[in-house]
């Protein structure tokens, strides 16, 4: 094991983390610019810093560069996507998704574009078992570091029936814990405020249903 490392904050990431967290929303439409290996590093260095259990430090992160290899994987994850839809709402193509469906209809297009991606990220655990949700916080500091860069990104999962052949794909082991994708991509289109319920609604006060403080 090489020795560990301490970092100094980068410059580069310099965005107040307020305004990184309220203007951080979904980009499923990506430029095909390409991201610098720097500015990679940057991202995955944010990465490695968030807090883990123990400091296992669980949390491995394969990047994906090589266009073949993003065009191969986005054959896959539109297969996954379509077979969560049928799954679910029972939806085998796009017609079948309601107009006033945006959310999917937004993501059936992530589904169209993710062999463009100039970047893919892949987050697993190097062991399973719980210690590898540590991962979440890592997978966290990923997007939020993106999002200082300009570089937008989402959080999205695959479907049982490729996971075998995207392990195959990329040599992972067997024990390692898939969690989640993010594409990564110069957006098309602009970060901005996000619409969300108010917390009200979604924050609970020392029992289940109770309100908070605050309305």
């Amino acid at each position: 094991m090489t020795d560990q490392v301490r970092l100094p904050p980068p410059a580069e990431l310099a965005l107040p983390i307020g305004e990184a967290m309220f203007t951080q929303r979904a980009i499923r439409k990506f430029k095909p610019d390409s991201i610098d290996d720097e500015q990679l590093e940057l991202i995955m260095n944010a990465a490695s810093r968030a807090p883990n259990g123990g400091n296992f430090q669980p949390a491995r992160f394969l990047v994906i560069r090589d266009p073949a290899r993003i065009r191969a994987f986005g054959g896959l994850y539109r297969e996954a996507w379509w077979a969560k839809r049928r799954e679910g709402p029972g939806w085998t193509k796009l017609e079948d998704i309601p107009k006033s469906e945006k959310t999917f209809l937004a993501a059936a297009q992530l589904a169209d574009e993710m062999s463009q991606a100039p970047v893919v990220v892949l987050a697993f655990a190097r062991v399973r078992g719980d210690l590898g949700h540590s991962v979440l916080p890592a997978v966290q500091n990923l997007l939020l570091a993106a999002r200082a860069l300009g570089i937008g990104s989402t959080l999205t999962t695959l479907h049982d029936d490729v996971m075998s052949r995207v392990f195959e794909m990329f040599d992972v082991p067997d024990g390692a814990q898939f969690y989640c994708c993010i594409p990564l991509g110069y957006p098309r289109g602009r970060f901005g405020t996000t619409v969300r319920r108010p917390t009200s609604e979604t924050t609970y006060w020392d029992a289940w249903d109770q309100p908070p403080p605050w309305r």
